[in-house]
């Protein structure tokens, strides 16, 4: 909180002004983090990796093989640069929304909620779509991958409701406090 030289007390910005930016930043790192830590470090899978199995008819690249791998590593490449693209996206959109008190936005409970919560709805979506729906991975294939993939739902669910309570619980950015330094 901030005070005006008319004595008004001012948050550095209202909760719906860094909402969407935090989401889609949590978007990117959640699945930054994704791309780092299950695809490269781990090696769990990569983009294309159950393709034998999947429900759209997409080539099998075996990742056991260097051709596989190559094109693995291509997909995996534009799944990092989509991830990349989100953060830019997200930090330029809180950019334009926070002219004021930018370090207090930084350090609120409430933009670390939102992304959080953006960690949890990518983690949601991703994996509905890739390995419910599509089927083009999973957590980790073999004969525990239905539990890997449900844990990754869990644990989705659980990043976006901790999201949204962390956030719910920032009072210098609650709903309607004070004056924004940008858009709402």
């Amino acid at each position: 909180m901030t005070t005006t030289t008319d004595g008004t007390r001012t948050a550095p910005a209202a909760a719906g002004a860094i909402r969407l930016p935090g989401i889609v930043l949590g978007v990117g790192l959640g699945g930054f983090l994704d791309g780092i830590l299950l695809h490269q470090l781990l090696q769990w899978h990569h983009m294309l990796t159950s393709t034998n199995h999947d429900r759209i008819g997409v080539k099998y690249y075996d990742p056991h093989t260097v051709s596989g791998l190559r094109m693995n590593t291509v997909w995996d490449g534009v799944f990092h640069t989509v991830c990349w693209l989100s953060v830019l996206l997200g930090l330029a959109i809180l950019y334009s929304r926070v002219t004021h008190d930018r370090r207090a936005v930084w350090t609120s409970r409430a933009l670390w909620g939102w992304i959080l919560a953006g960690w949890g709805l990518f983690n949601l979506v991703e994996g509905l779509l890739d390995h419910q729906i599509l089927g083009i991975h999973h957590v980790r294939g073999g004969p525990h991958q239905a539990w890997w993939d449900t844990a990754f739902l869990v644990f989705g669910a659980l990043l976006l409701l901790v999201g949204h309570l962390l956030q719910r619980g920032d009072r210098a950015f609650g709903h309607g406090a004070g004056r924004t330094g940008g858009r709402a």
